[in-house]
């Protein structure tokens, strides 16, 4: 890809979705999302086309920045709980 290319804006159609997700995670995201100045939508379209690529999302000063925010809103979950988390009854 070009650098212009790169730079052209892409025009896409957005759905408003009801995702449930857990709490400590979102706070994270939101936190995140705030950080680098952008809409949480965004900042999770943004990982998520990362993860698509097999990218990592984010750089150096972003994870020490997770790492940080993890630990203010008591967040231990990592990778290896994906998949097993079980919603509250």
């Amino acid at each position: 890809m070009t650098q212009q290319t790169e730079n052209k804006t892409i025009v896409v159609e957005r759905t408003q979705t009801g995702v449930k997700i857990e709490k400590r995670l979102l706070k994270v995201l939101k936190a995140m999302a705030e950080y680098h100045d952008i809409t949480l939508g965004d900042l999770l379209e943004g990982i998520v086309l990362h993860a698509f690529d097999g990218k990592v999302a984010f750089g150096a000063e972003s994870l020490e920045r997770i790492r940080q925010l993890k630990q203010v809103y008591g967040l231990e979950l990592d990778a290896s709980a994906s998949h097993r988390l079980q919603e509250k009854s």
